[in-house]
């Protein structure tokens, strides 16, 4: 089981990572998953970091880019990725029907992407970027 730094804890560099994420959600308190990382501040700051400019505005709009994050977790089959995604697609504005359509693609890749393995499939030409 993971060790989780508590804000009362924390050094004062964790503590701003914290005050970050904090104001950055609107939330009074971090994730363990932040709590967590926290036993090392360097990897704190930076998957903080990296994950504010990954999720940040850009082509993808913010639902798009919580139900990719939310179908590469169930991929890997991290729970608390899941649950975490989950959630946060959930408060962006994915209904049940949309989470039932985004399993079965999930479902439907992960099937489909073995098959394809087993079989070493040739990629068609047409599919390359080159042509």
């Amino acid at each position: 089981m993971a060790r989780l730094i508590e804000y009362e804890d924390a050094s004062a560099e964790v503590r701003a990572v914290y005050d970050d994420i904090k104001a950055s959600r609107g939330v009074p308190d971090v994730n363990n998953f932040w709590k967590a990382l926290a036993v090392h501040p360097p990897t704190l700051r930076r998957t903080w970091e990296s994950l504010k400019q990954v999720m940040a505005p850009g082509a993808l709009d913010p639902l798009t880019k919580e139900l990719l994050y939310l179908a590469v977790s169930i991929a890997h089959g991290c729970e608390y990725c899941i649950a975490s995604h989950t959630a946060s697609a959930r408060a962006r504005g994915m209904n049940e029907e949309m989470y039932g359509e985004l399993l079965a693609i999930v479902g439907m890749a992960a099937e489909t992407n073995r098959l394809a393995t087993a079989l070493q499939v040739p990629v068609d030409a047409r599919f390359r970027d080159d042509h």
